[in-house]
């Protein structure tokens, strides 16, 4: 495999077989780990210094952008195989898959816009966002689109019909990571440079609540009626309960933990450690974290990263 693996801890099965998809930036590659057992599957060569990741809703596929290379990379993700690549301008990070599958959306950090894409032909429209655009998330309808504008402390709503920039609501200072929940109805922006977490009502386009982190909040992630944060600079895990946005607990994790995904069933949170190398399980009820595997270098699992098994 090219590395030495560590499983600290093996655990229970659970409903689901989830597989993670890490994408190791140092290590120009794709990690793909069995997080019932917390042990590496398949180590896929990407190039291009992947970062961002997004699985495909029926697990057919995961897609990883690589800002240095200039690319996107479609994953076989039951075959474990890198299909192909579509060559994108600026430097593509944020990626989200449309529920049909049908089609991705890749925010390029230097352009100020997001690109649509089919995964059979290629690219088919841009429209222009705010500066520096990072985090990208669809709603379980695919109607609307929303992307991180990272310095313009905002967030754009994106119509995926007409692909048109139809509003725009600051957030946060500098929002990365951006979240929506299984209902459609609240979206949430990791916010760097504030050290808080800004919660919004998708229909009424508003913030309608702040959750204060620790320092340096990257990414969200939902679970078993709660709010995780990813806290770089703190090496945790902010716990929030989603309903009345109380604070419930810190969780100590590995050195500047970036990316953060929830299992299929909820039960559990997957946190990618990028300076420690490791990816951790937290048990999204008890907060005890339940085991960790080594990864690639400078694990970033930037997005939706999580393969639920049926």
């Amino acid at each position: 495999m090219g590395a030495v693996w560590l499983a600290a801890m093996l655990f229970s099965s659970v409903a689901h077989a989830d597989e993670a998809f890490v994408t190791s930036q140092g290590a120009d590659a794709l990690d793909i780990i069995d997080v019932a057992t917390m042990t590496p599957l398949a180590r896929l060569p990407i190039g291009g210094k992947p970062a961002g990741i997004t699985v495909s809703r029926d697990g057919a596929r995961a897609y990883v952008t690589s800002p240095e290379g200039k690319f996107l990379t479609i994953v076989d993700a039951k075959a474990h195989k890198v299909e192909r690549r579509i060559a994108i301008a600026g430097g593509p990070l944020g990626v989200a898959a449309a529920p049909d599958g049908k089609r991705v959306y890749v925010a390029d950090l230097y352009g100020r816009r997001l690109v649509e894409i089919d995964p059979e032909q290629g690219e088919l429209r841009s429209v222009g966002v705010g500066a520096m655009a990072s985090g990208v998330a669809v709603t379980p309808d695919g109607k609307t689109i929303i992307v991180a504008d990272r310095d313009d402390n905002a967030i754009s709503f994106i119509d995926a019909q007409s692909f048109a920039r139809v509003a725009t609501l600051p957030v946060g200072k500098h929002p990365f990571g951006v979240t929506i929940d299984a209902t459609g109805a609240r979206a949430y922006t990791a916010n760097v440079e504030s050290d808080d977490v800004s919660v919004i009502d998708i229909a009424a386009r508003k913030v309608v609540g702040t959750l204060k982190t620790q320092s340096r909040p990257y990414t969200t992630a939902l679970a078993s009626g709660r709010v995780f944060v990813a806290n770089q600079h703190a090496d945790s895990v902010s716990v929030f309960d989603a309903a009345t946005f109380a604070p419930l607990s810190v969780v100590k994790v590995g050195e500047y933990p970036e990316g953060i995904a929830a299992g299929g069933d909820g039960s559990r949170v997957y946190v990618a450690s990028w300076f420690s190398n490791e990816l951790w399980s937290i048990d999204a009820k008890t907060l005890k974290v339940e085991g960790k595997v080594e990864t690639g270098d400078g694990p970033r699992a930037f997005g939706a990263f999580v393969k639920t098994m049926e």
